[in-house]
C-alpha cells in the first residue's frame, strides 16, 4: 500500500470521520485559505487510483467513498516502518520503543498477557 502524503492523509482523515462524499462536500471541510475544487478533485482521483477510495456516480458527478479504513492504513504503515528502519524485525522496533520509553514495562508485559491468550 503506497505511504500517504500529508495532504492525501488530511483528505482521508475527512473520509475516514464522515464517510461518503462529494468534492464539494469535502471542500466545505476546509478553513480559509480553502483548497481550489480542481485540485481537490485531482488529489481525490489520485486517492482512487492509489485503491483508498473507490466511487458511485450520480449522473456526472461522483460521490466518493473510502475503501481502506484507517486502521488498516495504520497496520500497513507500521509494516513499512518495521521493514524500513528496523530490517523487518519487530522485536527491534518494540525494543526501541522501550529504549526510548515509549511503551512502559508494565505495558509490554500485558501486550505479552495478550499474546499468550491470543488476542
Amino acid at each position: 500500500m503506497k505511504k500517504l502524503t500529508k495532504k492525501e492523509n488530511e483528505l482521508m482523515e475527512f473520509f475516514w470521520a464522515e464517510g461518503a462524499m462529494f468534492v464539494k462536500d469535502l471542500l466545505e471541510k476546509f478553513d480559509e485559505p480553502k483548497p481550489h475544487f480542481n485540485t481537490l478533485s485531482t488529489m481525490v482521483r489520485t486517492l482512487e487510483a492509489n485503491g483508498y477510495l473507490a466511487h458511485k456516480a450520480y449522473g456526472n458527478t461522483y460521490q466518493y467513498y473510502p475503501i481502506v479504513s484507517k486502521g488498516e492504513y495504520g497496520k500497513s504503515s507500521i509494516s513499512s516502518m518495521v521493514a524500513s528502519f528496523f530490517n523487518g524485525s519487530y522485536m527491534d522496533a518494540v525494543s526501541a520503543l522501550v529504549q526510548e520509553e515509549k511503551i512502559s514495562i508494565d505495558e509490554l508485559e500485558a501486550l505479552i498477557e495478550q499474546v499468550k491468550k491470543g488476542n
